[in-house]
């Protein structure tokens, strides 16, 4: 087992360049990078947490001043959505991002990862008791080795603060690395923000939907919508009434505001070049 010092002797996690996008900060980097920073920060014993925004988590952030706060208190926050990369290349990151880092691969790659290096992972959210067991299984079966140190579904209500303190006691028995949470946003960004200080766990991840994507509950979009950014209208098919509002809400302000943005960076660099 490792001890205090040979924490304090493990690297520092490796920084991220990150950009401002409608005023979130994102993070320029790709899986590699996010989990070697992941490997890094539970090699030293850190305590972080990551974001992984789409458009809904950007835009919703703009007008949730819990979520706000919750967002600029993650280590990073890494763009999810196909919309936010092609945003970034267009206010002139084309060099330092060429792809997105989507909450689901992100989720099985550090799962690959851990089936070898021994890493903990902890499990919280899911529908139910049953579906949580259903995720359990199908990552332990796909990444043989993967150690699951424990999981919990939790109620759909907010946790008072004895039930907060018993949830910490309960995943800190567990001694995991990471812990993962699926509750979707912005409630998992949120209770992240909150528990942060409450447990020993280096790392914190939320992946809103990729619990149900890895338990087989919801099939994935296609590649191809994917990689056209049509993800969001995929989804849409397969849970019009959960998601309608938010697209038809979220959607069109993006567009609206990201124009704005660049407008405003384009006239600042014609400025600038005069």
């Amino acid at each position: 087992m490792s001890t205090p010092s040979s924490h304090a002797l493990a690297p520092s996690p490796p920084l991220i360049a990150e950009a401002e996008l409608l005023g979130t900060r994102l993070a320029l980097a790709d899986y590699d990078g996010v989990l070697d920073w992941v490997d890094a920060a539970v090699a030293r014993r850190d305590r972080a947490y990551l974001c992984v925004a789409a458009v809904h988590t950007v835009m919703a952030a703009r007008e949730d001043p819990a979520l706000r706060a919750a967002v600029d208190g993650a280590a990073y926050t890494v763009p999810d959505g196909q919309p936010l990369v092609w945003a970034l290349r267009a206010l002139g990151h084309k060099q330092q991002i060429r792809a997105r880092v989507y909450g689901p691969e992100l989720m099985a790659r550090a799962c690959a990862r851990a089936a070898s290096s021994g890493q903990r992972h902890f499990l919280y959210g899911g529908r139910d008791e049953r579906a949580l067991a259903r995720l359990a299984g199908a990552l332990e079966a796909r990444f043989p080795g993967l150690r699951i140190a424990g999981g919990h579904a939790p109620p759909f209500r907010e946790l008072s603060d004895p039930e907060l303190d018993a949830l910490a006691a309960e995943i800190d028995a567990a001694q995991p690395d990471v812990v993962w949470v699926g509750i979707g946003v912005p409630k998992q960004e949120k209770w992240m923000a909150t528990m942060r200080s409450r447990l020993e766990a280096p790392v914190l991840i939320g992946v809103g939907a990729a619990f149900d994507f890895h338990a087989g509950l919801i099939p994935q979009s296609p590649a191809l919508l994917q990689r056209a950014g049509l993800e969001w209208a995929f989804r849409l098919a397969q849970e019009p009434r959960r998601l309608w509002r938010r697209y038809a809400r979220y959607n069109p302000r993006f567009v609206a505001a990201f124009a704005r943005q660049w407008a405003s960076a384009a006239s600042r660099n014609g400025n600038t070049a005069r």
